[in-house]
């Protein structure tokens, strides 16, 4: 598995202390699920956030994030962080705020 441990370290100080986290090698990288639906993730790419459909418009005004595209076919509802975005605490958080707002209501798997 290639992933930046830079970045799962960040995400993972992030996500200290939230109830129902866990962390799952997956898709080539390593995702932080709750309650085990997938909120987070990071790769050989870089870090991405499942949002939601509904919250993509807020999240792609954040500076540094883009639409995702996984082989090639845009994923709706998961966005993609840059680097610069993930080094930025603030912007970082906004992120991953709008992804536990659509991750954390649903039901545990």
């Amino acid at each position: 598995m290639a992933y930046d441990e830079g970045l799962a370290s960040v995400l993972r100080d992030d996500l200290i202390g939230r109830d129902g986290i866990s962390e799952k090698k997956m898709f080539g990288g390593l995702c932080f699920l709750v309650n085990g639906n997938m909120l987070c993730g990071v790769s050989k790419a870089g870090a991405m956030f499942r949002v939601g459909k509904e919250n993509e418009a807020a999240a792609l005004a954040i500076d540094g994030a883009r639409e995702m595209d996984f082989t090639g076919r845009r994923m709706g509802g998961f966005i993609e962080a840059d680097d610069d975005l993930m080094g930025d605490d603030d912007r970082r958080a906004q992120m991953l705020a709008l992804a536990l707002d659509f991750v954390g209501p649903m039901p545990p798997k």
